[in-house]
């Protein structure tokens, strides 16, 4: 059995991880740690100290008002992605614990086709 790193829980909700395959499972966000935890199996988990956390990215839709997912990205080790029952939720509860400055909006569909093609065109200058 996994021990978890909190001492103190502030939020429990139902979650699921985009680590290769999607699994199902709980996040519990508390004083030390993010942590997720799969539902069937126990050996298959994620925690995050507050301190290895670089940054926390949001894809925010329709101006706020829909958050679909979010992913921590940690200092050593990538991206996780997940999504919860309640995303806006689980934010304000990790903003106790990361300053806001941490959590960004990813880039919307449009600005990652832009940002592509002022790529290609810079490259095809220096060629």
């Amino acid at each position: 059995m996994v021990q978890s790193l909190n001492t103190k829980v502030d939020l429990t909700i139902d979650a699921t991880s985009y680590l290769g395959i999607a699994s199902y499972g709980k996040v519990i966000i508390g004083d030390k740690a993010f942590e997720f935890y799969n539902e069937k199996n126990l050996g298959d988990y994620i925690q995050i100290p507050w301190e290895e956390v670089d940054y926390v990215m949001a894809s925010v839709m329709f101006k706020g008002k829909w958050i679909p997912r979010f992913a921590v990205v940690t200092k050593q080790n990538g991206r996780f992605t997940f999504s919860t029952r309640h995303n806006k939720q689980t934010l304000r509860s990790m903003n106790q614990y990361i300053a806001s400055e941490k959590l960004v909006r990813s880039l919307s569909f449009f600005q990652v086709i832009t940002r592509g093609l002022k790529n290609i065109l810079i490259r095809k200058k220096t060629i």
